[in-house]
């Protein structure tokens, strides 16, 4: 899953970003509220974390503009704001959640992976493809009820294959949600990752199958 957090504060940004990249999520800090617009209009997130005290906008602004626009990315409010005004405003003018600062950053994942399932019509945390699981909120995988050791980036590869399977992924959609924009990606480092992951299903697991010209499918169950 890759998140787009909009925050001005660097230091707050910076933790939140290091939490959820160390739990194999893919992140992107933007501090201004026009850049989140022009970046949201063409990038794929699952949701977004935004801010409402931005130097620019103010948050409940971008968040319309964004709704206007048809971006339909599920979006979180986190901000200091904690009137009940505030957050009737925010649910109102489309926001999918609302989460007032001081928070704990377990608190903030766990919204954040319930809205994307909510989003993906999925609301089971686990992920099954025949004798493979998936647990989204441990980041656990078992195959044959034996844990299998997965890196990050093998992680969200797998969990992007596994929420929609029998379905042809396109290689640029898969590299766009699993990289950030700070990344130095290599030109094979997807078919890399992707290599990892077919040696460590084998031989028990799914198949992750490459369709030519374009994209990959892992079977299903």
């Amino acid at each position: 899953m890759r998140f787009m957090v909009v925050e001005d504060d660097a230091r707050l940004a910076r933790g939140i970003e290091g939490s959820l990249s160390a739990r194999g999520f893919t992140v992107d800090i933007i501090s201004t509220g026009e850049e989140a617009i022009e970046i949201a209009t063409t990038e794929p997130y699952s949701a977004m974390v935004l801010d409402l005290g931005l130097p620019d906008l103010d948050g409940f602004e971008v968040l319309q503009i964004l709704r206007r626009r048809g971006i339909k990315t599920p979006i979180l409010i986190l901000t200091a704001r904690d009137s009940l005004e505030d957050r009737i405003s925010g649910l109102d003018k489309g926001a999918d959640d609302y989460l007032t600062k001081p928070f704990h950053p377990q608190e903030l994942e766990s919204r954040l992976r319930a809205l994307v399932r909510r989003s993906q019509g999925s609301p089971d945390p686990v992920l099954k493809i025949g004798k493979l699981s998936f647990d989204r909120s441990s980041r656990t995988v078992y195959l044959e009820e034996a844990a299998v050791d997965l890196r990050r980036r093998e992680l969200a590869v797998l969990e992007i294959l596994m929420g929609r399977p029998g379905k042809v992924i396109a290689k640029e959609r898969l590299s766009a949600e699993v990289f950030n924009f700070n990344d130095a990606v290599a030109p094979n480092a997807l078919e890399v990752y992707v290599g990892r992951l077919r040696r460590k299903l084998m031989p028990h697991g799914p198949v992750i199958r490459t369709i030519r010209g374009l994209g990959y499918m892992i079977e299903a169950a």
